[in-house]
């Protein structure tokens, strides 16, 4: 026989099982963390898991593990895995390694021939009316919605893979931590207005500019979060986080 064909297939298929049911686990339990069905602190219950989803503990762990490797789950030793909380320091870093990613791609798909260019400016323009409409109708649900898209659609345009998984990860904490705040926003036509200055410097091929302008925006929303975070802890009456 070949020295690279096992001759016992039986172990290698369950494998297979294993890691494919473990990454259906691990979207299940993520799209569960990130609409705050599963809050930042609360216990993540292995059987409850393995019951709902018709699954055993191995896919359930093994997704779990994953889930802890990206920083949205944190294992206690004798307590169990629990939605991780963000801390205010963890919030500055993760603001910071975002405005360089923002900046970065802003910067290389301005720089982009212009029939590449074409496509991703409709989008953007697409997104800043959504936002718009959102924005006048008060709906922020809808309107954070359509701002993560503008900034994916960016992200996308980039083509960088390894940008784009660093980016989404990021994101995903920043998410985390403004679960509780997403409610109310008071910064959203301030957004827009952001937002349709990065659309015009993309649109213009401006390449420096736009990666200038999508640094500053997402600094400039990290301060406004802490000034509503400020002014919420003085007055004892919740304060919605910026948009970005």
């Amino acid at each position: 026989m070949l020295p690279w064909i096992n001759t016992d297939t039986s172990a290698q298929l369950q494998t297979l099982r294993d890691t494919s049911l473990a990454k259906l686990v691990r979207e299940d339990l993520l799209q569960r963390i990130l609409r705050g069905d599963l809050a930042p602190g609360a216990r993540i219950n292995e059987p409850d898991v393995c019951a709902r989803l018709q699954v055993s503990r191995v896919p359930v762990r093994e997704a779990l593990r994953e889930l802890e490797s990206s920083g949205l789950v944190s294992s206690r030793k004798h307590s169990g895995t629990f939605v991780r909380e963000i801390q205010d320091a963890e919030v500055l870093d993760l603001y910071e390694m975002r405005s360089l990613l923002d900046g970065f791609a802003g910067g290389k798909v301005a720089a982009l021939p212009d029939a590449a260019r074409q496509p991703l400016s409709a989008a953007l323009q697409a997104s800043v009316h959504a936002m718009q409409t959102a924005a006048a109708q008060l709906d922020v649900p809808r309107y954070y919605a359509e701002n993560l898209q503008f900034h994916w659609h960016i992200i996308e345009a980039s083509g960088n893979l390894a940008l784009a998984n660093t980016y989404r990860e990021v994101v995903q904490k920043l998410h985390l931590a403004r679960l509780k705040s997403l409610s109310q926003d008071l910064g959203m036509q301030r957004s827009v207005n952001e937002h349709t200055r990065i659309a015009q410097a993309i649109a213009q091929g401006h390449a420096e500019q736009a990666r200038e302008l999508l640094t500053a925006h997402v600094n400039s929303a990290f301060q406004r979060l802490k000034a509503d975070a400020g002014a919420s802890s003085a007055s004892a009456t919740p304060t919605p986080g910026d948009p970005s």
